[in-house]
């Protein structure tokens, strides 16, 4: 697939502002999401979570500037958003619930040098993802993120009006707008088809009623993230179940770095992975200092490459500028954490889709003999089972349900051993 912007293509000011907004837009409820989960678990007052919040929202800006833009070999300079992945909520709300916030951020900045480790082996870890185990991971990106988008487009999880003919409609109005803009739109409307549709879907929310702007006006004005603002607690105990989070990460950060170059048309060097790896694991350590999650790569922006042609690092670099800011200034912040997931539903149904289908594309180049059909039927059935049926992992120990409770992980790992063991003829 070509992309109307490469990796390196500097567009406008202006344009890159727009196209970043359609990448923030795509990430932001998941990375407030996991400050929200973690901060309700632990009981935390306003104020601590509100901090917490913020705190997310800058680093992750600064680590998406630094995966986007590189320092010095730091960062894969490929257009990835970063955030705190789902992964490390149950390692999170362990440690919190024993030793605190501090803990928790101790933990994450301690654990970022395993990952930093890691980066050092991804010779090794590369030559386990041959094009068979790289489509498969790429399809898996977008199929075990649909479900999401179907709850987002119902109303989110536990919300009294789940999957209310409003919210549904809602959503189909989002995902109609984006499809009209990026078939009929031109080739200038088509690259911003994901803003204009979400920004119609947020209007016609608020015409609705479904968005008041309260917790705007709540919202403190300006907030400085201060390094290890709720103290340093160190214990042994709180290092195990981070250290396996981080490595489901690596190899999901592989994954992810794989389907964008994919998506976009590019050959992916082994350089490129060590240095999007290494970014992983400092910007990680960054989080914790800031008093925020892990950093790692964000799959549902994957998405928005392949529907808007958009593949610039530039663009993405833009955004993570802004998400320092809005870090930084909470009301600014809070706006757009008011968005209505089922606007997100319906653009996250389609953008998923893509890159699902990116992946079984390119599953046309995999010769399909008994063997290779054998590891896509088991990965895809593993992967998107623990997605489905969580509970198939209720009796497993909890570092397994870290380890394979993320679809993308368990999908991936099937597909690696399975590629391994089983012969070729």
């Amino acid at each position: 697939m070509k992309a109307i912007l490469s990796y390196d293509d500097k567009p406008k000011l202006v344009p890159s502002i727009i196209f970043a907004i359609q990448h923030i837009l795509a990430a932001f409820n998941g990375i407030i999401a996991v400050p929200l989960i973690v901060g309700g678990a632990l009981a935390l007052s306003t104020e601590d979570l509100s901090y917490y919040i913020s705190c997310t929202i800058f680093s992750a800006g600064i680590a998406t500037c630094i995966q986007a833009f590189g320092i010095w070999k730091i960062g894969a300079k490929m257009p990835v958003i970063m955030g705190t992945d789902f992964t490390f909520v149950g390692p999170s709300i362990s440690v919190g619930k024993r030793f605190g916030l501090a803990g928790i951020f101790t933990a994450t900045a301690i654990g970022g040098i395993s990952e930093i480790i890691y980066s050092r082996f991804i010779e090794k870890i590369k030559k386990l993802f041959p094009p068979l185990v790289s489509s498969i991971v790429v399809s898996l990106i977008g199929l075990t993120l649909i479900p999401v988008s179907i709850d987002w487009a119902c109303g989110g999880v536990g919300s009294v009006d789940y999957a209310s003919i409003e919210n549904l409609s809602l959503a189909a109005f989002t995902a109609t707008i984006i499809i009209i803009f990026h078939i009929f739109g031109g080739k200038k409307l088509s690259t911003v088809s994901v803003f204009i549709g979400m920004v119609s879907g947020y209007i016609l929310s608020i015409l609705l009623g479904k968005v008041t702007f309260h917790e705007v006006i709540k919202a403190s004005i300006i907030n400085i993230p201060e390094p290890f603002h709720f103290g340093i607690k160190f214990d042994l105990r709180i290092l195990p179940p981070f250290l396996i989070a981080y490595l489901v990460t690596t190899i999901e950060t592989i994954g992810d770095l794989t389907a964008i170059a994919e998506v976009s048309g590019k050959e992916i060097k082994k350089e490129e992975l060590e240095r999007g790896v290494l970014a992983d694991g400092v910007g990680s350590t960054i989080g914790g200092i800031f008093n925020a999650g892990a950093n790692t790569s964000f799959s549902q922006n994957v998405g928005i490459i392949p529907i808007t042609g958009i593949a610039s690092r530039f663009v993405v670099g833009v955004a993570g500028i802004i998400l320092i800011i809005l870090g930084l200034f909470p009301k600014l912040s809070t706006v757009i954490a008011l968005m209505p997931q089922p606007v997100l539903g319906g653009a996250g149904i389609i953008m998923f889709g893509m890159v699902a289908g990116a992946g079984i594309m390119n599953l046309k180049n995999v010769k399909m003999n008994s063997r290779n059909l054998l590891i896509i039927a088991l990965s895809f059935g593993l992967g998107l089972g623990v997605v489905m049926r969580p509970e198939i992992l209720k009796n497993f120990p909890e570092t397994l349900k870290i380890l394979f409770s993320s679809g993308i992980t368990t999908g991936t790992l099937t597909a690696i051993i399975l590629n391994l063991i089983l012969p070729e003829k």
